[in-house]
């Protein structure tokens, strides 16, 4: 565990620029152009960052492509692939505390979060996928007698991800682990407002021996260089984690260009269901936990509290007790609680989201102001509505920030059908001590991950996926490794 005494010699330690890393080398963008990193928790400018173009995702992709076809990697033996894979998990669980501190100081996390949930929880992917390399077989088929057939699973080749601000290491992560223990070469775009801890992430795979070309970063912004990518001719697969308008775009952009594989993991409404049999102290902390922890910047956030009419009044009453008791502010204290919005721009939709839902009649019970605006950071209280109509945008839109919309319900259909009544279903949370209500409920709810007398936690064994406007796809799990490979079949005659 990281204590304060680490977090405080690293809080002021010299960043430098940041270049792409392409085939091995830390190279500027061709273009010389440069992005300001700004950090959430007081405003200033923390770093510079290549801002990339289409030239640089060309010389990326080719890059992957040239370590792709030799077989510098793809032709390795899985279980040498396994091992460098390792290696990376442990220089990564090394590095952790440098990782975690430069992550928070990129995008605002608590740092006490940031820890398990970034360096921590991708030294454990790596190793985890690093583990099951050398361990998927292919299949033989029942044929007919006189026949063979084999199917094998081969790379698909050059995977493009594409990866949010929120919890970069983690989530780039699930996505490049997989896709190297696959065999395939990856090029990653991170976030533009969160790239720092992810250039660390080349420099360390470099250094445990991943080879030149397998692994290539380049930073920029969605709309010139992550479009380019989408758009690129040479990408096999596209893997991305971000909101459903962009993720429309990169389905646009494989459209118009050579009809790669898109998968998606986007946005989500999630909900909490909590029957009054449950035990409402315990929910309430784990409610208050699922909305409120990285200021709601989760993609899976509870964003929504339903709630047994019989018990709805005392459970939202804790809940604002909770919500009002949590410590908000530098993020790079152990003892904060929730800390800073990733951008002034995701600060202001945030704020823009509270004044529209009281407008539109739902009551405030806490929170909804920006707080600590003197640090000139980005930070927003802990925000509670109650009685929000289901067709108000603050039940049917993606907030992601820290505000959580309250509804009752009388019947568990009812409950039911207020839960599913979004375009989303990512996760959800179900809070009873009646086993067979929880059995129902994980069937009737549409959500990838339904959480039952507990909310988030679930380890990378487990697939992350979504249903309706949430994507397709999985992450996370052996079943990640479907994303990318190709399946091909070989019918013998005997």
């Amino acid at each position: 565990m990281i204590d304060q005494a680490q977090i405080n010699a690293l809080r002021a330690a010299p960043v430098g620029e940041g270049m792409n890393l392409i085939g091995g080398q830390h190279v500027p963008a061709a273009s010389g152009a440069t992005l300001d990193s700004i950090s959430p928790i007081d405003g200033t400018a923390l770093a510079r960052i290549a801002a990339s173009g289409p030239e640089d995702v060309d010389r990326a992709v080719a890059a992957a492509r040239a370590a792709f076809d030799d077989g510098r990697w793809s032709a390795m033996a899985p279980m040498a692939r396994g091992r460098i894979l390792q290696r990376i998990g442990d220089a990564l669980a090394d590095h952790a505390a440098e990782l975690a501190v430069l992550g928070v100081r990129d995008n605002g996390t608590e740092i006490a979060m940031a820890f398990k949930a970034e360096p921590m929880s991708a030294a454990g992917t790596f190793r985890y996928y690093g583990e099951l390399c050398g361990k998927e077989y292919g299949q033989i088929a029942p044929t007919a007698p006189g026949a063979l057939g084999l199917v094998h699973q081969e790379p698909v080749g050059v995977v493009g991800a594409i990866v949010p601000w929120n919890f970069p290491m983690m989530i780039a992560a699930w996505k490049v682990a997989a896709a190297l223990a696959a065999g395939n070469t990856v090029v990653l775009k991170p976030a533009e407002v969160a790239s720092l801890s992810l250039l660390r992430l080349g420099d360390i795979a470099q250094a445990a021996g991943l080879p030149d070309g397998v692994l290539n970063i380049l930073t920029g912004t969605g709309a010139a260089a992550g479009d380019a990518l989408a758009r690129h001719m040479d990408v096999d697969v596209l893997a991305f984690t971000g909101s459903g308008t962009v993720g429309r775009r990169l389905l646009e952009a494989s459209a118009q260009s050579n009809l790669k594989r898109v998968y998606l993991e986007l946005g989500g409404k999630s909900p909490c269901v909590v029957f009054a049999d449950a035990d409402l102290d315990a929910a309430a902390r784990a409610v208050a936990g699922g909305i409120f922890r990285d200021s709601g910047q989760v993609c899976i956030a509870g964003a929504r509290v339903l709630v047994e009419r019989s018990v709805h009044r005392a459970f939202v009453d804790l809940l604002v007790e909770a919500a009002e008791n949590m410590r908000v502010g530098d993020p790079l204290d152990l003892r904060t609680q929730a800390g800073a919005i990733a951008s002034e721009t995701q600060l202001n939709k945030i704020l823009a989201a509270c004044s529209a839902a009281q407008e539109a009649g739902a009551e405030l019970r806490t929170g909804g102001q920006q707080l600590h605006a003197d640090t000139g950071g980005f930070y927003v209280g802990p925000t509670i509505f109650d009685n929000a109509p289901q067709t108000s945008a603050l039940v049917q839109d993606e907030i992601f920030g820290p505000v959580l919309a309250a509804q009752p319900f009388d019947t568990e259909d009812e409950a039911t059908a207020l839960a599913n009544g979004t375009a989303y279903g990512l996760a959800a949370g179900v809070f009873t001590r009646d086993i067979s209500r929880a059995h129902r409920m994980v069937g009737r709810l549409r959500a990838g991950v339904v959480h039952v007398n507990t909310y988030g936690g679930a380890d990378v064994t487990v697939p992350l996926g979504g249903h309706g406007q949430s994507g397709n796809g999985h992450d996370k799990s052996p079943h990640a490794l479907d994303k990318f490979r190709n399946l091909k079949t070989a019918w013998i005659a005997l």
